[in-house]
């Protein structure tokens, strides 16, 4: 069996030997919309849960919006014209609006990549900055939430009168969706702020995973901590495979914001009849395979489709490395996952910390393997050892050993596939 995975810009081809009970699970959504631009009128002029946003604007004097960063593909171009007019519809002047790339704790944009986030022609025009999570004194303290949290975000979101975030929703390693009130924290937070949100507290939370917002503690963290922000409204939109849009949710941040999750829930979950016994998945392409760290998710999201024990093969171009230096770090100096997660569970948390405790969490439980060109075995110390530089090779050593009928499963999207095992009642 052939497919092809996403990889990089251009993909990358993945052959299984038909032997095996192989089966190839796609990203299920809805069906594009037709007409995106009545579409995103209709969701701005009746949002959900709250006033129209002309109306919600009326009398401000400046507006910001968090936009989300290059390793997102959110249509920024597409929706961010429609909520512009309105803005200026309402009588704040382009001067007065400003965008705020939601880095969390990545990389700020380069001149070019801003380009390709909003858009030339809004880069030409609005002001157009990166969060600097590093940076405290950029930040408002706003307290603590009741669990502890000390919230700082970022001031040029909170000095605006109306607080505003464009994304999409997507299922999420730890918050279950992204989009909404992700675009402000981790977003716009400072890293004193993101280091609380990812330590082991939450990050080892059963319900704290893909697809999980019920119940989900940083889910609800990360609500309080928007509210403190005064988050004012929201214009989440779902994306195909082929990332045009599905759907359009936008107004109030908890409203339709849920209003967003469950129509991914109805529309996107992939059922399978049972867990398999090897996986082969990715960083799901560029952008969101530019670094190893951005690829875990990949692996994380295979765990629900995958048996105890079983095995997980994670394909990923990571063309700029392995990631930030805090996170190259913690990868070169792994001795062992179980190792790594005693090692942090009573110390202070360090920055980025926390992806390499999601791939550990999932490594204690299964055998991981990878094929990442764009970072050699030395970077990722104990996971060099099961590291490949040759597709071929990774895959025959991910079935050596397996009998001929094991169920292999296939994800070509990697973690835009959201997918359960549930097994059949007879």
């Amino acid at each position: 069996m052939k497919t092809t995975f996403s990889f990089g810009k251009n993909g990358i081809e993945v052959s299984v030997p038909d032997s095996y009970a192989c089966q190839i699970v796609r990203s299920h959504t809805a069906s594009a919309i037709g007409d995106v631009a009545a579409a995103l009128a209709d969701a701005l002029d009746h949002p959900i849960g709250c006033d129209p946003l002309v109306k919600i604007a009326a009398g401000k004097r400046s507006a910001a919006i968090a936009v989300c960063d290059i390793t997102r593909p959110a249509p920024n171009e597409i929706t961010l014209p429609p909520l512009l007019a309105r803005l200026h519809t309402a009588g704040i002047p382009a001067e007065a609006v400003t965008i705020l790339i939601a880095t969390g704790l990545h990389r700020g944009a380069t001149q070019d990549e801003i380009e390709m986030i909003v858009g030339a022609e809004i880069a030409r025009k609005y002001r157009v900055v990166s969060h600097d999570a590093r940076d405290l004194a950029s930040h408002r303290a706003l307290g603590n939430t009741w669990r502890g949290t000390p919230v700082f975000i970022d001031e040029r979101f909170m000095a605006a009168d109306l607080h505003i975030s464009l994304g999409f929703i997507e299922q999420h390693l730890m918050l279950g969706f992204s989009g909404g009130r992700k675009l402000v924290v981790p977003g716009l937070a400072a890293q004193e702020t993101i280091k609380v949100i990812h330590s082991p507290l939450f990050n080892r939370e059963p319900l704290a995973t893909e697809g999980s917002i019920a119940s989900n503690p940083l889910h609800a963290e990360f609500l309080e901590i928007a509210a403190m922000a005064r988050h004012d409204f929201i214009l989440d939109v779902t994306l195909t495979v082929d990332r045009r849009i599905s759907g359009v949710f936008a107004g109030n941040p908890v409203k339709a914001y849920a209003a967003g999750v469950e129509f991914t829930e109805t529309t996107c979950l992939e059922n399978l009849h049972e867990l398999a016994d090897a996986v082969i998945t990715c960083g799901a392409g560029y952008p969101l395979d530019l670094t190893f760290y951005q690829i875990v998710k990949g692996v994380t999201a295979a765990q629900h489709i995958t048996k105890p024990g079983g095995r997980i093969l994670l394909l990923g171009e990571c063309a700029e490395g392995v990631g930030s230096p805090e996170f190259a770090h913690g990868m070169r100096t792994l001795t062992g996952y179980q190792d790594f997660l005693d090692e942090i569970e009573n110390t202070p948390v360090e920055v980025d910390q926390w992806q390499l405790e999601r791939l550990a969490l999932v490594g204690v439980k299964n055998e991981l393997s990878f094929y990442a060109p764009g970072v050699s075995k030395s970077e990722l110390g104990f996971a060099g050892a099961h590291t490949f530089s040759d597709l071929n090779e990774a895959v025959a050593a991910l079935l050596e050993g397996l009998p001929t009928d094991a169920r292999v499963v296939l994800v070509p999207d990697g973690p835009y596939t959201y997918a359960r095992a549930v097994p059949v009642c007879v």
